[in-house]
């Protein structure tokens, strides 16, 4: 009995012992010392107590709009044109529709855009001085969208024709023309991107363009873009605009406008080398419809008879594959790849028909007026 109340009292004591070390503390848990604070850099230079960040400039330049506005806008013109197009039963009505110039030549040429004025049954331009003259058409091009009028008037004012090659991203640019077919109006922005190329239609695509985030609008078709020197640098040709997407408008550059220009007010039309032929993209559709053996190229819909595509053998429905070892991929390639060319020259071209593979060479000539 002795030894039970004697471990008994050994227990009790224990845990009597315990649990005044839990209560005083006894038992604790280490956590590791802080680390130790960093070290202030070393000062490898005097300071500067008296030092401030310089001040901005307080009279910043900006660009004088007014001037720009002043010297270009009297070559400036508003078109009108009237179009006969047909209902949905067939009959005719007149269509009205609006667009902008630009005068080159103080016996009345006029350079606007081709999309403006074809088709139109008649054309009325009106100056900055509110003269009206019916315009004829002395030349026009689908493929660049451009265009020449001409009204009987003299002594009118001329656009400078400035440099488009000098341009930088940034660049302050001003859009005038026919905003709306509302009259003459001016709208600033900045060069956004240079050389750019912009799929307007199926088988068009335009090339050189300048982008600008000037706010260009139904009707400014066909005006100029200038610089700040009062300069024409582009022709506003087309405005890109989707849903979240703020609207990208475009010019083609002078540079590549100016020899098509020329080329209209001297012969009507351009010249360019020629192999004659109708063209489609090979697609899914063109491949499940004929059984095609590729599922790229250009498809060639028609050939013209005597052309250079004719006396080299080509029909409607082969597919072109490569010119001068370079594929094509598309009809805008081949497109480009007999524009690139020269009148006279030779060029070697692969092309499929049903499963063969063959090739063949054509010359290229000048192409027929329009």
């Amino acid at each position: 009995m002795g030894n039970k109340a004697n471990i008994k009292y050994i227990l009790a004591s224990l845990i009597l012992i315990l649990s005044l070390c839990l209560v005083s503390g006894c038992f604790y848990i280490e956590t590791p010392p802080p680390p130790p604070s960093p070290s202030p850099p070393e000062v490898t230079a005097p300071t500067s107590p008296g030092w401030t960040l310089p001040p901005g400039d307080q009279n910043p330049s900006l660009p004088d709009f007014i001037s720009v506005v002043a010297k270009v806008k009297p070559s400036v013109v508003a078109i009108n044109t009237e179009v006969v197009t047909f209902d949905i039963f067939n009959r005719p009505f007149t269509q009205e529709g609006a667009g902008s110039g630009w005068i080159i030549g103080k016996d009345g040429h006029i350079v606007t855009n081709n999309h403006v004025i074809e088709g139109a049954k008649s054309i009325t331009v009106t100056l900055a001085d509110s003269r009206t003259f019916p315009a004829g058409v002395v030349g026009a091009d689908a493929l660049s969208d451009l265009a020449v009028l001409k009204i009987d008037a003299t002594n009118l004012a001329v656009s400078d024709i400035g440099d488009s090659s000098e341009l930088r991203i940034g660049e302050w640019v001003l859009a005038i023309g026919n905003a709306l077919g509302e009259g003459i109006t001016a709208k600033e922005g900045i060069i956004s991107r240079l050389g750019v190329s912009v799929p307007v239609s199926a088988g068009q695509t335009l090339y050189d363009l300048i982008e600008t985030s000037a706010a260009i609008n139904p009707g400014n078709s066909g005006g100029p873009l200038v610089n700040m020197a009062g300069e024409v640098i582009g022709i506003t040709s087309a405005k890109l605009a989707a849903v979240e997407v703020e609207g990208l408008g475009y010019a083609i550059s002078t540079e590549s406008a100016s020899p098509i220009i020329e080329a209209l007010v001297q012969k009507g039309y351009v010249v360019r080398p020629w192999l004659g032929v109708g063209l489609g993209t090979v697609n899914e559709w063109l491949a499940l419809r004929y059984n095609l053996s590729v599922e790229e190229g250009a498809f060639i819909t028609n050939v013209a008879a005597g052309s250079p595509a004719d006396k080299a053998g080509l029909q409607a429905e082969d597919i072109i594959v490569s010119v001068n070892g370079k594929e094509i991929s598309t009809a805008q390639e081949l497109i480009q790849a007999i524009h690139a060319g020269q009148i006279g020259q030779e060029l070697e071209i692969t092309f499929w028909r049903g499963n063969t593979k063959n090739t063949t060479r054509a010359t290229l000539l000048e192409s027929p007026p329009p």
